[in-house]
Formats: C-alpha cells, structure tokens, sequence
C-alpha cells in the first residue's frame, strides 16, 4: 500500500514545500493539495516547486474540479509540469465544494465531470479530444502521462467513477463505508465492460500518531464536518434511506451550518454535530498499533494508497512516525 499525505497551500509557500520534501525523505509517495484558490494559495504553481526540490513524489490535487479553471487549461498545467519533472503529476477531481460554493456558485454537474475527465485525462495523455465540436490536441506534449482520480460518494458519481476514472478517492477511512463504496465503483465498471481491478483505489483522512485521543479528536472534528457537505449534497437529492450507508445521513442531522472560511481547519466551530464516534470512524487516531490494523483492514479491501489528510497540530511527528514506524511496515 502506497502512503500519501494531503497539505493545505497555506502561506508561506516555502512551508508547503518544505513539507512536501520531508514527506518524500519519509517514504511518502505522494503529495496531494487541495484546490481551492479563494482561501489557500494556487496550487499549480506550488507544485513546480514542489517537484523542482524532490526527485520521486508524485503530486496533484486532492481535489481540483470542472469549474474554477476551464478543462483545457488544466489539462496544460499538468501536460507542462509532466514534461518538465518527467510524468510525476496526478490529478484528482470532484465536482467541486469550497472552491466553487464560495464564489458563490454550485459545484459541477454529474455530466460536466463526466466531460471534465475525459477532456483533461485525454489531452494531457497526448490524445486528440472534441470539445465544443472543435479537435483538440497538445501537439508539443506527446509523451505527457496523467491518471484521473474521481472522488465521490453519491450513487451516480461512484458508477461515473467506475465508468471513466482511472481511480477513486475517497475522503474517510471507515472500513465498512469503503467496502460499501468501492463495491460500487466496481459493479460499475464491470457494467461499463471495464476490469474492475484497473482501477485504483485511495482513502484520505487525518491520521494523528500519539494517545491523547480527546486532543487528536478536536484537531480532526472538522473532517466530519467536511465530509458533511457532501452527505448533505447527497440526502438533498436522494433523501437519507438508501443511497450512501446509514452511518453518513445519521450523522448529520444535527448539521446547521456551514462557514467555508473555517473550511479544513483545526478547531472550525461549525462541525460541534460532529460526535466522537464519527470522528474515530473516519479518521485513523490513537497509538502506531490502531494505524497499521486500520490499514491492514482497508488494504485487505483492495486499497491502493493511504492519504494522510495533514491538517492539525501535529505535522511534523506525524510525518515521522509514519516514516519511521508505518510507511515501512505496510509498504
């Protein structure tokens, strides 16, 4: 199972990067960011530092989206960093929650992510590609190579994932929720007449190495709350019986609110509904033992990658128990 970890563009950039390199001397094999470019830094330009000052991770997005960027443009990022640092990018991608809510629009549709990846993945792979009824290709990136990860949780967005993502993400590490999900991603595929074992798979939660479990809960209480956007997406169009398991529409009945500017922070007042048994569920806490059993089970799913969400006080001791301690022992 690979080991990836997941940091803020926070400023300074420098601390970013810095980061990054201390992941890939751990063993770490992926650096992922979010996208959201109203309240972190550009990610695209942190990634050609990123991949200037380290010789193996591969870095891209956790998650960028159809909206912010029009598809060309973000296929051409990716074809140009892969050209000049040598196929090291990835790109993750959903239809888009703070990037886009707060502007003050609404994430993509289900269709707009469908073309978004087959737009970005085609032409960032060298491949001709129609959009708007025009041909399109990037004639000077012939040896450009890009995955697409899909990151979903509703029904329709999980059989769109089978149907065209060369991976999945998904945000929680519940063992139980990820068998429910990754089963349907490759029910999908199957349908699609794809291998279903093509297709990779990624959980991405906060991890906190040490036994003070009441502090590393209040360190990572936001990532329900996070988590909660999208449930609440789903239940608005689907209702709460049936479309995701039950654990995820239980829980945030007593959600009332949401302020994006708290969004992936420690200590966001917004996510109080958020009760510790959720809190345990979606993240990895606790002592080395509890991570690598949590890992071992999700591995013995047909997990890929474990990304390590690295959004609390704790960065620098999580990144080295992981290097030392976990990363060896599951890779």
């Amino acid at each position: 199972m690979d080991i990836g970890v997941v940091l803020q563009n926070d400023p300074p950039a420098s601390t970013v990067v810095e980061l990054a390199k201390k992941a890939e001397a751990a063993g770490f094999s992926h650096v992922w960011t979010f996208d959201s470019h109203v309240l972190w830094q550009e990610p695209f330009v942190i990634y050609s530092k990123i991949l200037d000052e380290t010789e193996r991770v591969i870095v891209g997005p956790m998650v960028t989206n159809p909206g912010t960027r029009d598809w060309t443009v973000t296929a051409s990022l990716f074809a140009t960093l892969n050209e000049m640092y040598g196929n090291r990018t990835i790109c993750g991608i959903g239809r888009g929650d703070s990037a886009l809510r707060v502007l003050g629009a609404q994430p993509q549709t289900l269709g707009q992510l469908r073309e978004s990846v087959q737009v970005i993945k085609g032409l960032a792979n060298g491949e001709k590609v129609t959009l708007r009824g025009k041909e399109l290709q990037f004639a000077w990136a012939p040896q450009s190579s890009l995955e697409v990860w899909v990151a979903a949780y509703g029904p329709k967005a999980l059989a769109l994932t089978g149907e065209v993502g060369d991976g999945y993400i998904l945000q929680l590490a519940d063992p139980d929720i990820a068998a429910w999900m990754i089963g349907a991603v490759r029910r999908a595929a199957v349908k699609a007449g794809r291998d279903p074992m093509a297709i990779k798979f990624c959980v991405a939660a906060p991890a906190y190495v040490g036994d003070n479990l009441d502090h590393q809960r209040e360190q990572t209480r936001w990532f329900g709350g996070m988590v909660g956007n999208h449930v609440a997406d789903i239940v608005a169009r689907y209702g709460s019986e049936g479309a995701v398991p039950q654990v995820l529409t239980d829980y945030i009945k007593g959600r009332e609110g949401y302020d994006y500017a708290e969004h992936g922070r420690a200590g966001n007042t917004h996510t109080t509904f958020v009760p510790d048994e959720v809190v345990d569920r979606f993240c990895i806490l606790g002592p080395v033992e509890h991570h690598l059993k949590r890992l071992g089970e999700l591995r013995d799913l047909g997990v890929d990658q474990f990304a390590v969400y690295l959004q609390h006080d704790a960065k620098e001791q999580t990144l080295d128990a992981y290097g030392t301690q976990i990363i060896p022992a599951m890779t």
